[in-house]
């Protein structure tokens, strides 16, 4: 079946649909992130491990048979002397246990390393990569989805995926190792083992699809059930004024009913593997038992190794039982590392450019003139052009008006000015330098915008009119004087260091606005694009706007984007 997209992911309908195989792609890119140290480090550290810990069991077989080989009066096959000594068995078992402590140990920190160095690479490099995403990728990408890229899915990859993989290797291991040490002390039955291993992978298989779909059910079953109760908690004296009390539990109980439901069948289908693990474990049991007393009749076989055998059989059907439900949760969570590969795949935006600080003038621009020559804009290569051919030449400190109708392309052509959209065909010249070379810190630091939603920062009145701490108070003050908010905020306690809430919300649209515009003074660059600047404004606030642009901003390029134009009254229109 076909790979559902990624922002299925987030979707609870296809998420029922979807069954995923073994993403060898992700556990290679989880594996590969861990570096050229940590993981040959980890791989070794678990099978030296593990080896150690069947050379402790053997050694202790092997210890107990020449205990009891001494009391007979049968040679020992260790220590060859007539008078048996447990001395040299002990130092040797001491040495052994020293060894597999320090091995567990450096297994440990292994393991945690390389989650963490996992971790920290992956989470990096998605931030990364969502930093410098183009604008396009937002206006496609749901903010929910980005979000649980950050949250659900890189908690995935902090918490549980390296226990996972450490429990994973473990029951791997030791599954492999009792069959090892079966094989060795009764190699005849290799051959009954066969048929059981066959039987064992086909098991596996058949589970590991259910439980996966279960798994995803019930993660899916459990998202409504936490909405229905925060929004219950939020909206309860909504719900008590129209009295749909009843409504709204019988509403709790359909959503508790099917995530129980869903919970009780993952719980069964673990059960179900369970009682077979155990038969086979049984099966194993049964042909361990068989071959070793008959080899230990026909004196091939001591007593130490008879129960040694025994020993690691009886533990095969709760290593198989958990190495398969851990395969099963692995794959499960590797979907979290497919997700974010998937994101940290995403085309970047060039910042960069192909010009370098040292070819770009100190004050540029300082004319403000533009050339626009033959542009043609899209959102996306996939999409068609927004903007045809559009050619215009606009003179140092000329007022330019952009008119047209909604959906004409006016906001496109001025994200054209900061490279937010495809300029496939084309290009944009101010003073004399095609901005598709400037690296984009540059280009978007040396021009001014406000927009028809105003953007005010969560912090203090100075940080918004000048965020780089580069200007005078006589400056910031002046630039409130010319935008007429000097008064309102010498009213305000702190001035200057006021405080500014979230989107400026302690502020109304109009003086947001105006903000935005004392903001545009304080930055003086030559080069000011107004986008719609007064549609959500009062006409008070827009004289105000109108009459700064004339006089504060005579001698910078204005281009302003209206879509009435009875709004410009002393600028050059051009029509779209």
């Amino acid at each position: 079946m076909p790979e559902s997209d990624d922002d299925d992911d987030d979707n609870m309908s296809s998420v029922l649909h979807r069954r995923t195989e073994m993403s060898w792609q992700a556990c290679g890119k989880y594996l590969s992130s861990a570096g050229l140290l940590f993981l040959p480090l980890l791989i070794f550290s678990q099978l030296l491990k593990h080896s150690v810990m069947v050379s402790i069991d053997y050694w202790l077989a092997l210890w107990t048979s020449d205990a009891i080989s001494s009391e007979t009066g049968k040679n020992c096959s260790f220590c060859q002397e007539s008078k048996f000594s447990h001395s040299s068995y002990s130092k040797i078992f001491s040495i052994l246990c020293c060894v597999g402590i320090m091995l567990c140990l450096v297994t440990s920190i292994a393991v945690e390393w390389t989650g963490l160095k996992v971790a920290k690479m992956l989470h990096c490099s998605l931030l990364n990569k969502i930093i410098l995403a183009p604008m396009r990728f937002f206006e496609t990408t749901p903010l929910g989805s980005i979000l649980n890229r950050f949250s659900a899915d890189c908690n995935t990859i902090d918490q549980h995926i390296p226990a996972t993989l450490e429990c994973l290797s473990r029951s791997t291991l030791l599954c492999l190792s009792a069959l090892a040490v079966i094989s060795y002390v009764t190699p005849m039955s290799v051959i009954a083992l066969v048929p059981l291993a066959i039987i064992c992978y086909f098991i596996q298989k058949y589970f590991r699809v259910a439980s996966r779909d279960l798994q995803q059910l019930d993660d899916s079953t459990q998202l409504p059930l936490l909405s229905h109760f925060s929004e219950t908690v939020e909206g309860l004296t909504t719900i008590r004024a129209f009295r749909y009390e009843s409504r709204f539990k019988q509403k709790l109980l359909e959503y508790t009913d099917s995530n129980n439901i869903a919970s009780l069948f993952l719980t069964a289908a673990n059960r179900w593997l369970e009682v077979r693990m155990e038969y086979i474990g049984a099966c194993v049991v049964l042909i361990a038992a068989v071959t070793s007393i008959t080899s230990a009749q026909s004196n091939k076989l001591s007593s130490g190794l008879v129960g040694l055998g025994l020993t690691y059989a009886l533990m095969v059907s709760n290593y198989l039982n958990w190495m398969v439900r851990n395969l099963a949760d692995m794959e499960l969570q590797l979907g979290a590392v497919k997700r974010l590969n998937a994101l940290i795949k995403t085309e970047a935006e060039n910042y960069e450019g192909l010009l370098s600080p040292a070819q770009i003038p100190q004050n540029w621009p300082d004319q403000g003139e533009i050339q626009i020559q033959n542009l043609s804009v899209r959102y996306d290569s996939t999409l068609k052009p927004v903007l045809k051919h559009v050619s215009a030449h606009i003179s140092p400190g000329q007022k330019i008006g952009i008119c047209g109708r909604t959906g004409s392309g006016k906001s496109s052509f001025s994200l054209a000015f900061f490279r937010m959209v495809d300029a496939f065909e084309g290009r944009i010249i101010i003073d004399g330098i095609d901005i598709a070379k400037l690296p984009l810190q540059t280009l978007r630091s040396r021009l001014s915008i406000i927009l028809q939603d105003p953007i005010l920062f969560s912090g203090t009145i100075r940080f918004n009119l000048d965020p780089e701490n580069k200007c005078t108070d006589s400056t910031l003050w002046e630039a409130l004087e010319i935008a007429q908010l000097k008064l309102v905020v010498k009213a305000l306690p702190g001035g200057l260091d006021a405080i500014v809430t979230e989107g400026g919300e302690n502020f109304s649209q109009g003086q947001r606005q105006l903000f935005c515009l004392a903001r545009a003074f304080v930055r003086k660059t030559s080069i000011l694009i107004m986008d719609e600047a007064t549609a959500s404004i009062d006409m008070a606030t827009e004289n105000i706007l109108q009459k700064v642009v004339m006089t504060a901003f005579a001698d910078r390029t204005v281009v302003t984007i209206a879509v009435s134009i009875l709004y410009f009254t002393a600028s050059n229109i051009i029509n779209l």
